[in-house]
């Protein structure tokens, strides 16, 4: 069962086990806000347990198409649709937050996502234009995802 996230009352419920909740109940609020303001939409998330299609459905789409598979357990996670979008929401108990979002309209655009309450790490003297590919480094290491 669905429950709206509240983002005036953040609340760590349902992310206890994280070792980060309440950063990660932060990034959930924000999220909530998000939707509130952008698309008059009530955020709402599911257990893991009961949101398994959500959570397969972005899991295949960074096997096939990023070549990423999340190691950590996944706590909540939604799917729905909101002006001519799909999106899919998973928030992880190391503190990662995957997004996906395809346009449903013919022709749409796919999009992909994340968030985490860490700081992300980045290589001192990088050439210009390659912290894209070192947050991607720095991203797979901090969060347990593996390359194939």
């Amino acid at each position: 069962m669905r429950q709206i996230v509240d983002f005036v009352n953040v609340s760590e419920a349902g992310l206890e086990s994280s070792p980060v909740a309440p950063a990660l109940a932060g990034l959930r609020a924000n999220e909530a806000r998000y939707f509130k303001n952008k698309y008059d939409y009530d955020f709402a998330l599911g257990s893991a347990a009961d949101e398994a299609e959500a959570i397969g459905w972005v899991a295949r789409i960074l096997a096939e198409e990023r070549d990423i598979v999340i190691a950590s357990s996944p706590l909540q996670a939604a799917a729905f649709e909101v002006e001519g979008y799909r999106m899919a929401y998973v928030f992880y108990e190391s503190g990662l937050s995957i997004n996906v979002m395809y346009g449903v309209d013919e022709g749409g655009s796919a999009l992909s996502g994340s968030s985490s309450p860490r700081a992300w790490t980045f290589r001192k003297n990088s050439p210009p234009g390659s912290s894209l590919l070192d947050r991607s480094r720095s991203w797979r290491a901090q969060f347990g995802a593996r390359i194939s």
